[in-house]
């Protein structure tokens, strides 16, 4: 996206998204047929993650499933795009989180928080959480290429005070944090695939082997965190629900990978649960372990 293109972009979608969500909806559901049928976007990328991930299904299975995840992926850029004139009344409203007490208990202990979410639900409208509490949250994103774009969805993600850094800055976030002692949660995508050369950690994730960071389980295990898995349910179009379920109140001290297997056998779980509702457009499996096993 040239910088032309990106400030037509922002200027389009800055007057489409006043409209109210139930409209943009409307949208959605004609932008569906032209991303699934007419342009095919990655379809044999979704395909093939779906058939090697649930061998047990049948193609109809398959495809049902597959359709249902499109029509989520339409409602989904919406709803990102939406959050340009979104309130947080509005927000929250439609994002609800079930027990923010955790959070609550965990600054009154004087603790920090490790936070693990996956694609699954709708992760961009946690922009929410600092309402919740009174920890201060740091969020660790994968620079993209695209500056522009970065620009932009960093401006969104952002606000309310949510402090965003690149994974290779996190450490210096800490000290920074907990020299001022402020409690903080710190959360982070577990589902990203990391670069070849970054590669530390094979495990098995949706019946395949499969390179994970374990980049939370290093820093939750220095700094001795509550390790807790964000749980997306997704009650109606555009309705949301977040539990935060405790996977390790201490960090410290536990054995060597088993706080990696234990957040992504969760989101395993939950994906297998309402499987549409993952992002399976992502190239997950790009890089086949027996490569690197030579």
């Amino acid at each position: 996206m040239s910088a032309i293109g990106y400030y037509i972009f922002y200027c389009v979608n800055w007057v489409i998204t006043l409209l109210p969500l139930p409209v943009l909806y409307i949208f959605s559901d004609i932008f569906y047929p032209f991303v699934y049928y007419l342009v095919g976007y990655r379809r044999k990328v979704v395909r093939e993650n779906l058939k090697n991930s649930f061998p047990e299904k049948s193609d109809k299975e398959i495809i049902s499933i597959e359709k249902k995840f499109y029509h989520h992926l339409c409602d989904l850029i919406i709803e990102t795009l939406k959050l340009t004139h979104m309130s947080n009344r509005h927000l929250m409203k439609r994002l609800r989180l079930t027990n923010p007490e955790l959070m609550e208990k965990m600054y009154d202990e004087g603790r920090d928080i490790v936070g693990i979410l996956g694609h699954h639900g709708n992760w961009e409208w946690l922009r929410c959480l600092p309402l919740y509490s009174r920890l201060k949250f740091v969020s660790v994103y994968k620079p993209i290429q695209n500056k522009h774009f970065e620009k932009f969805m960093n401006e969104m993600r952002s606000k309310n005070g949510i402090i965003l850094t690149p994974l290779h800055y996190i450490v210096r976030e800490i000290v920074d944090k907990r020299k001022k002692n402020i409690r903080t949660l710190y959360a982070l995508i577990s589902d990203q695939t990391p670069p070849g050369s970054d590669i530390k950690y094979w495990t098995k994730f949706l019946n395949q082997d499969t390179p994970v960071f374990i980049g939370a389980e290093k820093i939750a295990s220095k700094y001795d965190m509550a390790v807790i898995f964000f749980n997306f349910q997704k009650t109606g179009r555009g309705l949301y629900e977040v539990t935060l379920e405790l996977l390790f109140n201490h960090a410290a001290g536990q054995p060597e990978h088993l706080i990696t297997d234990t957040h992504v056998k969760r989101l395993e779980e939950r994906i297998r649960e309402n499987p549409e509702y993952w992002l399976w457009s992502h190239k997950r499996w790009k890089y086949k372990r027996e490569h690197f096993d030579a």
